[in-house]
């Protein structure tokens, strides 16, 4: 079995028995890298049983890490996954920085990667299929793509990139699920699809619906106990708990989002913290919540953990 292949074969048994977890980079108040926060973090998100672990992406502010701080996370991840879920680490920039990050990715031990979306051009498809077809050709690591912001791809480049060696799936962060559909039956057989919507459990049972069950959860990042029950009741079909969950915390906690720009990140970060996770603040130029937001947010994630009988 090729390495791609096993990659897959992976990926598709984690994202049946769990989310998929996307941590927080570890900093010190000062602004400086905390490795051991991090570690500490990345070990308890393991602990609970995600189907994968995705440092150094999104969630994990990527886009503010040099090459050594990129190179310390991604060891630590590899570390503490010990070869017991796939470690999928984020590249981005354009092709030629996305390779150098993946290049460090491939040596600290990483099992895949996640393109997130290329910097502040917008680019034809025969753009977006040559970005990863430029990179593709310049890791051994399995691709998995990212359209979000300004990348989209149409169904005729999704048969493109599908075609592109070491490129195994597509994460979708637009929730157009009429295009999303157009991809899924372009797509070859075993190719796989992730939902990465903002706040993905939202729009899960809607992905459910065009074939891409599996979802990144940022819930995860600072409470697993919800962001778990969730994938169990709506795995399980307990409507009445999705529904429960979606309408008292999920809703909420997006409509608090939403006040602020970055709060994606900034939210997630300050729950953590509310939890005694050691993860820091926030980098520029995100902003950590107000006074104001963050005790809405404490009230919400304790209605949270609440509704599924864990502590603040």
């Amino acid at each position: 079995m090729s390495l791609d292949r096993e990659t897959v074969r992976r990926l598709r048994d984690g994202m049946a028995q769990g989310v998929l977890s996307f941590p927080l980079t570890s900093f010190h108040d000062d602004g400086s890298l905390d490795a051991d926060g991090f570690r500490a973090h990345v070990a308890d998100r393991i602990a609970t049983a995600p189907g994968a672990v995705f440092p150094a992406c999104g969630t994990g502010e990527f886009f503010s890490l040099d090459e050594d701080e990129y190179r310390q996370v991604v060891t630590i991840a590899v570390e503490e996954a010990g070869g017991r879920l796939p470690v999928v680490a984020g590249v981005g920039y354009g092709w030629a920085q996305a390779a150098r990050f993946a290049r460090i990715a491939e040596e600290a031990g990483a099992d895949a990667l996640l393109v997130l979306p290329h910097y502040l051009v917008a680019a034809p498809q025969d753009g977006l299929v040559a970005q990863l077809e430029e990179l593709a050709a310049r890791t051994r690591l399995p691709l998995i793509a990212y359209q979000r912001g300004q990348v989209t791809f149409t169904a005729a480049s999704l048969r493109r990139v599908a075609a592109i060696p070491g490129v195994i799936g597509l994460k979708d962060g637009h929730s157009d699920l009429d295009r999303l559909q157009r991809l899924t039956l372009a797509a070859p057989d075993g190719f796989l699809f992730f939902n990465g919507a903002a706040t993905a459990e939202i729009q899960a049972r809607a992905y459910a619906t065009v074939g891409v069950p599996a979802y990144s959860s940022a819930v995860h990042a600072f409470a697993p106990e919800i962001a778990n029950a969730f994938f169990t009741a709506l795995r399980d079909g307990d409507d009445k708990m999705v529904d429960r969950l979606l309408r008292d915390f999920y809703v909420p906690l997006v409509e608090l989002r939403d006040r602020v720009p970055g709060y994606a990140v900034s939210l997630v970060k300050a729950a953590a913290r509310l939890r005694g996770r050691p993860v820091g603040p926030v980098r520029a130029p995100l902003t950590d919540p107000s006074p104001t937001d963050l005790a809405d947010l404490r009230a919400l994630l304790s209605a949270g953990l609440d509704l599924v009988g864990a502590a603040l």
